[in-house]
């Protein structure tokens, strides 16, 4: 697991020099191992290592034979061995042991289509010096990130693993996109391909680009599609799951160094611990009643025999910690969850330099709770939907809620205005009411369109999970879990999101994935295989927070207000809508904890960002 950044340009490359240094070190923590840079008229490139496969002789940039080519890789080619066999059979001469030489000889043997013989996560660029053109790609669901801004004037693209170090070179211009923000209020993360800086942009998972003479042509190489066969029993299903899982599982350990996992108490991460046996286990929790896993992890990595390193974290440490995670995540987040996974991380670095996890799981197999409410839902398709449509709407304006409210509402809405990812923070009405100015920025509902778009013919549940795919699973689950792990030096691998697990798992009809009682049926089947019972049966939690119980305390009540109430917040939020929503949940009325969450941590990233 490593960084990398950089510049190419047209005829302004020897201005950017100067700064190729700080953009590298800004991220240090990616790779503290080694350092390596490149340059020459058109190009600099700087490199971050974290040493994990080939240690004596992985360094970056990365050379072809007649030095025309140079490499910068962030992550991890799994089948690497095989794709070296084949090229050096076609002639390729390695000078390296290293998965990172793979690309460069597979891009001279292949060109773009080495895209589609990778297994691995990965993000990479390749400078062609003879071409003077740049090709960079990134893996189909998004586990390694790429961020990269066009400079029109000077003809210059620059780009980076992470967003802070584009900021270090003074010709990146640090400027708020403010048609951020309301999205953000709706799914807690940045969800667009703009970021919250203003014209730096994310590469989208499964998408590569090439540039060349000021010219910039991005296109995507990959879709996440389902292929559902109806006919497959549980049997064919969990037996699949089975081979694959365990085939990816043997893939995601290959490693110089040791590999240890992390641990919760639910089903995913216990199949992982289980298929893996990593001698080593780890995992976070709280010390309020239901907001801890860590006796469960205890209780498997008992059975298993392996050791596990658990930590209990306070309120204090952990709202002491969100200035830095804001630091690290580049973009505000307002995930709880972001947190313990920085604490987790931190604690697993201590014993080893790469862990498994449990992320993609739900998305893939059907995890999440809510994905039931599409069962639940049908069953009102047969009310004519104009007076289902009347009935939400009434729902709507009735201000308590009672027992049968959401799913009312739920039944009168088509899926496509009501689900946005597993996240939904504030709605439509409540955005109007906190947004000082609502007229600007995107809509939530002009992210997900497009991506409804393509699967129109699926079923609901398909299409709930094609969203989170696109979305939850892009630009928070995978966000936090790189920039979490990677804010420690610590590579994070996710066998789950595979190639040839994603083979399996789009084929699974809804009926092996959800049902009225169940979420992720057959995956929780083909776990019993090898996890204690208690393990693959127990209800998702996830390093859940307390955050609204923390919130009913005077100490961080009165932190998130001072949070809120700081000048630059009322130039974007209605600070009187905002006092009202901690107001009901300091005294019970109501659960406004996400939503406070979600205020708090803005206030959090543009202190470290922006004052």
């Amino acid at each position: 697991m490593c960084g990398f950044t950089g510049y190419v340009s047209v005829n302004n490359a020897l201005r950017q020099h100067e700064y190729l240094e700080k953009m590298t070190e800004e991220i240090k923590h990616r790779g503290p191992d080694s350092d390596g840079y490149y340059k020459d008229e058109n190009i600099g490139l700087g490199f971050r290592r974290l040493s994990i496969i080939g240690l004596e002789n992985g360094g970056q940039p990365l050379f072809n034979e007649d030095e025309n080519l140079v490499l910068c890789f962030n992550g991890e080619i799994y089948n690497y061995v095989k794709l070296k066999e084949e090229l050096i059979s076609k002639g390729h001469i390695f000078a390296k042991d290293c998965d990172s030489e793979v690309l460069l000889h597979g891009y001279e043997e292949y060109g773009m289509d080495l895209l589609y013989k990778l297994r691995g996560m990965y993000a990479f660029v390749i400078w062609d010096k003879k071409n003077k053109t740049l090709f960079a790609a990134r893996d189909p669901f998004g586990i390694k990130p790429l961020y990269y801004t066009l400079d029109k004037e000077t003809n210059t693209l620059f780009f980076a693993s992470e967003i802070k170090s584009l900021l270090k070179n003074a010709n990146v211009k640090k400027e708020l996109n403010e048609d951020a923000i309301k999205s953000f209020l709706a799914f807690q993360y940045s969800a667009r391909e703009e970021s919250f800086f203003k014209n730096i942009y994310e590469l989208m998972p499964g998408h590569f680009f090439i540039y060349k003479s000021g010219e910039m042509y991005v296109h995507s190489y990959k879709e996440l599609t389902f292929e559902i066969d109806e006919k497959l029993t549980l049997d064919e299903a969990v037996s699949k799951i089975e081979n694959v899982f365990e085939d990816s599982v043997k893939a995601h350990l290959t490693s110089d160094t040791e590999v240890g996992c992390f641990l919760s108490g639910g089903v995913d991460s216990s199949y992982v611990v289980s298929t893996a046996r990593c001698p080593k286990a780890f995992t976070v929790g709280f010390a309020e009643k239901g907001y801890s896993e860590i006796e469960y992890a205890k209780e498997l990595a008992g059975q298993l025999g392996i050791d596990i390193t658990t930590k209990e974290i306070t309120a204090d440490e952990y709202f002491e910690s969100i200035p830095k995670i804001m630091y690290h995540m580049d973009e505000p987040t307002a995930d709880p969850a972001a947190v313990a996974l920085y604490f987790v991380s931190k604690e697993a670095v201590k014993k080893v330099k790469v862990v498994c996890s449990g992320e993609g799981a739900d998305e893939l197999f059907g995890g999440y709770n809510v994905y039931q409410s599409a069962l639940a839902t049908d069953k009102m398709k047969f009310v004519p939907a104009v007076v289902r449509h009347g009935m939400a709407k009434l729902m709507n304006a009735i201000p308590f809620h009672f027992k049968g409210k959401e799913f009312l509402i739920r039944s009168g809405l088509p899926l496509e205005k009501r689900f946005i990812g597993n996240a939904h923070i504030f709605s439509d009405r409540e955005i109007d009411k906190v947004l000082v100015n609502n007229k600007s920025g995107v809509h939530f509902s002009e992210v997900t369109k497009k991506y409804y778009e393509h699967v129109k013919e699926l079923g609901d549940v398909e299409k709930m999970q094609y969203i989170d795919q696109k979305t939850w699973l892009r630009g928070d689950i995978l966000r936090k879990a790189d920039r979490m792990s990677m804010a420690n030096s610590l590579e994070l691998r996710v066998p789950f999101l595979d190639k040839e697990v994603f083979a399996v798992s789009r084929t699974l009809p809804t009926r092996l994935k959800v049902t009225k009682n169940e979420t992720k049926l057959a995956l929780r089947k083909a776990a019993l295989k090898n996890t204690p019972k208690a393990s693959t049966v127990r209800k998702k939690l996830g390093f859940p927070v307390p955050i609204r119980v923390w919130m009913r305390q005077e100490k961080y009540r009165d932190m998130v207000r001072e949070a809120l109430h700081r000048d630059y917040m009322a130039k974007y939020f209605n600070i009187d809508f905002c006092d009202k929503l901690l107001n009901e949940h300091f005294e019970n009325k109501k659960d406004n904890s996400r939503k406070l969450w979600c205020l708090y941590c803005f206030a959090q990233w543009y202190q470290v960002y922006f004052c």
